[in-house]
């Protein structure tokens, strides 16, 4: 199975770690993996703030660049960045080249944990860790992509982890790309009641699957002096692995998941 990786640019610039563990937990499963090197922001920061056409360059770039190797499945680490390329075929419906191209790309296009179970069928990666946590369910990803279940499936069956659940989980870390810089007096509670509820639960180690949730949740905690652990999903998937212990969904009850 050939997969692009859509490296995302938080990604690419702040946490490349999370792309280098996903693309060696994708190996694992048997995935030939390839990160094109022309792709460059999936221009959700300007579409969002307004500048429509200005964006429209850049996204044209993304769709060719994801589909210029013909890979069965596009895979990204950030449920925010992956909803974005599910938007272009709304965005482009009136395109006349790019209408079916971005049809084509949100077929193919799945975030981290959602290809794990629901393409690979992988409940339990093998991965191993010992520490208390808990997962930051983001905005985008739950409400744009429309995936809520994923992360929690493969998080139940890391060894040794013991998750707690995050109070007021539905609610925004206050990044939301450009609005954390254009409206930071809103944000700054909003990321501080984040904060609040992450240190409620005890947890040593926070988990989610939007880097840019993690850089803007870590980088509060760390101006508060609040020392924590932040993972992405494939960090966590790909710590202290042993293959013996990997399951699919076939393996498992799934009414027990």
């Amino acid at each position: 199975m050939k997969v692009t990786i859509f490296d995302t640019c938080v990604v690419d610039l702040f946490f490349p770690q999370v792309a280098e563990d996903m693309v060696e937990v994708l190996e694992r499963f048997g995935c030939d993996c390839d990160v094109p090197t022309n792709q460059i922001c999936c221009g959700q920061p300007t579409y969002n703030s307004g500048y429509e056409k200005e964006s429209i360059k850049t996204i044209h770039n993304e769709i060719d660049t994801l589909l210029a190797n013909g890979s069965d499945y596009i895979v990204g680490p950030a449920g925010s960045c992956v909803a974005m390329l599910h938007e272009y075929q709304f965005m482009l419906k009136d395109d006349p080249e790019y209408a079916e191209k971005a049809k084509e790309l949100a077929a193919k296009s799945y975030e981290f944990s959602q290809f794990l179970y629901r393409v690979l069928g992988v409940v339990d990666a093998g991965a191993q860790l010992d520490t208390v946590a808990t997962y930051h369910r983001s905005c985008h990803m739950t409400r744009l992509l429309g995936e809520a279940e994923t992360p929690y499936i493969l998080l139940k069956h890391v060894k040794g982890l013991d998750l707690k659940p995050l109070p007021h989980v539905e609610k925004c870390c206050g990044f939301g790309g450009m609005f954390s810089a254009k409206e930071p007096t809103l944000s700054q509670p909003m990321v501080d009641e984040k904060v609040d509820s992450i240190v409620s639960t005890g947890a040593q180690t926070l988990i989610s699957c939007d880097p840019a949730c993690l850089m803007n949740i870590g980088g509060r905690m760390n101006r508060r002096g609040i020392k924590m652990n932040v993972m992405h999903l494939a960090n966590v998937l790909n710590h202290n692995v042993d293959p013996s212990r990997i399951k699919f969904v076939k393996d498992v009850d799934k009414a027990a998941i």
